[in-house]
C-alpha cells in the first residue's frame, strides 16, 4: 500500500511540474519532439499526434483532457493561494471617528495596496523633542515596509522620517530626500520639488498654487492631531 502510495506521489509531483511548465498543450508536446523526428516526418503536426499517442517522447504522455483538467485546477489553486496571502486591511474593523486623517488613509488603503492607487502624504506637525518637522511619505511604500495596525489603532503617530521621500527638520534645518519604489525625487527644479511617478512617469507637482499635474489631485485634511496634512491622490495609467 505504502509503496502504491508512493508511485502515486512520484507520479503527481511530476505532471504537476508539467503542468506549470507548459502553458499549452502543444508547448508540451513540442517539447518531447527531436530536431530528428522533425527532420524525418517534415510535419509538426504529425510529429504532435504521434507524442500525443505515446509513440515519442519519454514516459507516459498525459492526454489533452487531463493536461486542460489539471491546468485548470492548477490556476484555482494558485488564484486561492493568491487570495489566502492577500493580508486583511490594517485599518479593518478600526474605529476612526475620532481622526479624519486615519480615516481617508483607510479609504485608500486597499486601492494603494493594490496598485491602482498611489498616495504622497505631506504632514507637517511636532517630534516628541517638539521640533517642527515635516515630509512627504510614499503610503504605498510604508504600508509594504510597516506594519500599519499601530496607526490606525492610534498606539502610534504616524509622522515623517528621515528616510521618507522629503524631510524636513525646522529647528537643526536637517533636509534629506529620497527615492522610493513608486517615485523619484526631483528637488533641484525651478517649479519648486516634484515627485515622478516611475510607473507612468508623470510629475506630481505638491506646490500648492500649482495645478498637481495629469491623473492627480490635492486633498487637504483637517485633523486634530496634525498641524497640516495634505495627499496628494494619483491614478497610475501606464500605456499597454
Amino acid at each position: 500500500m505504502r509503496k502504491a502510495e508512493e508511485d502515486y506521489s512520484v507520479h503527481s509531483g511530476h505532471t504537476d511540474h508539467i503542468i506549470s511548465s507548459y502553458a499549452t498543450y502543444e508547448e508540451y508536446l513540442d517539447a518531447q519532439i527531436s530536431a530528428k523526428d522533425l527532420y524525418y516526418l517534415e510535419d509538426e503536426n504529425l510529429a504532435r499526434q504521434l507524442v500525443e499517442l505515446g509513440y515519442r517522447g519519454s514516459g507516459e504522455t498525459l492526454r489533452r483532457e487531463e493536461f486542460e483538467t489539471r491546468k485548470k485546477a492548477a490556476e484555482i489553486v494558485r488564484v486561492q493561494k493568491a487570495k489566502a496571502m492577500h493580508k486583511t486591511l490594517a485599518s479593518q474593523g478600526k474605529d476612526l471617528s475620532e481622526s479624519p486623517f486615519l480615516q481617508e488613509l483607510a479609504d485608500r488603503e486597499e486601492m494603494v495596496r493594490n496598485g491602482k492607487l498611489t498616495s504622497i502624504i505631506f504632514i507637517r506637525d511636532k517630534n516628541r523633542k517638539g521640533q517642527e518637522i515635516s515630509g512627504y511619505i510614499d503610503y504605498a511604500h510604508r504600508l509594504k515596509t510597516e506594519h500599519f495596525e499601530v496607526y490606525f489603532e492610534r498606539k502610534k503617530k504616524l509622522l515623517p522620517r528621515p528616510t521618507d521621500l522629503s524631510f524636513y527638520n525646522w529647528e537643526t534645518q536637517t533636509p534629506t530626500s529620497n527615492p522610493t519604489p513608486n517615485f523619484q525625487v526631483i528637488a533641484d527644479n525651478e517649479a519648486g520639488l516634484l515627485f515622478k511617478n516611475k510607473r507612468d512617469r508623470k510629475i506630481i507637482n505638491v506646490d500648492p498654487k500649482a495645478d498637481p499635474g495629469d491623473n492627480s489631485r490635492r486633498v487637504e485634511i483637517k485633523s486634530p492631531e496634525y498641524m497640516q496634512i495634505v495627499i496628494y491622490d494619483h491614478v497610475t495609467r501606464r500605456k499597454a
